[in-house]
């Protein structure tokens, strides 16, 4: 299959390809300080940012430039120090713990470097575990399905490679039926063949369930599947530009 070569513009071309253009995340001035006096270290510095809703972005920069701290703030596992972030109509800045934990639970799924499997139980089990705190969780079976991994629900961790152990690590992200997956370095820890595997599932899910999906990586090869590229570098955001025709996971190359 040929694919449609990338090309970037500086018009949100790719916005208008989603059905909802209501800002899933819309953050104003985060600004993010570790430490104090001569000891401070900004990690953010003043970012602005909208994501609309089922939209695919990637974030690429050096390590140190904010990347994995935006998303820790948006996903409500950390606070600015100063600034403002809105989750469609509410401000999460203002939630106390239990409400982050709330929204966490019930809009955010999680993906890091790391699968972070439970060795003794099987994928399907794996799995299962969200989907008991969940409000609205859809089956096991039908989350690895998603990831193409439903002939091995009954395999354990040690049984799986290392690329189906982290399609199992999207399934249990995804079964909850978020609104958001984060994903930070999905593919760190894989070869470049196995990394299009997993992000060929992540790119399903962000079609099939419209579920908007920011990807952290160093890879820039990867910035060719987004609708969206955000370039970080410290602390801020250097440069936003869209992809008018993202590309299919298959014809990357890093």
């Amino acid at each position: 299959m040929r694919h449609a070569p990338c090309r970037y513009g500086r018009s949100y071309i790719g916005f208008t390809m989603k059905e909802n253009n209501h800002p899933a995340f819309r953050a104003e001035g985060l600004t993010k300080v570790y430490g104090s006096g001569d000891t401070q270290v900004f990690a953010l510095r003043g970012v602005n940012l909208e994501v609309p809703r089922g939209e695919m972005v990637v974030l690429l920069g050096p390590s140190g430039s904010g990347k994995s701290t935006l998303l820790n703030i948006l996903g409500g596992l950390d606070s600015p120090t100063e600034g403002h972030v809105y989750f469609d109509h509410q401000e999460l800045t203002a939630f106390d713990d239990r409400h982050l934990t709330q929204f966490r639970r019930e809009h955010v799924g999680f993906v890091f470097q790391f699968y972070n499997l439970i060795p003794s139980l099987t994928a399907g089990e794996n799995v299962a575990l969200v989907t008991e705190i969940a409000s609205n969780p859809m089956e096991p079976e039908q989350a690895l399905k998603l990831v193409g991994l439903e002939q091995r629900i009954h395999h354990f961790p040690a049984q799986l490679s290392g690329g189906e152990q982290q399609r199992v690590a999207i399934a249990r992200a995804i079964a909850k039926q978020p609104n958001v997956l984060f994903c930070d370095e999905p593919t760190g820890a894989l070869d470049s063949k196995t990394g299009i595997v997993v992000l060929e599932a992540i790119a399903r899910v962000n079609r099939e369930l419209n579920t908007t999906t920011m990807v952290i990586t160093h890879n820039a090869g990867i910035a060719d599947m987004a609708d969206r590229v955000l370039y970080m570098a410290d602390g801020q955001i250097q440069e936003s530009r869209t992809n008018e025709t993202p590309c299919e996971p298959s014809a990357l190359s890093w």
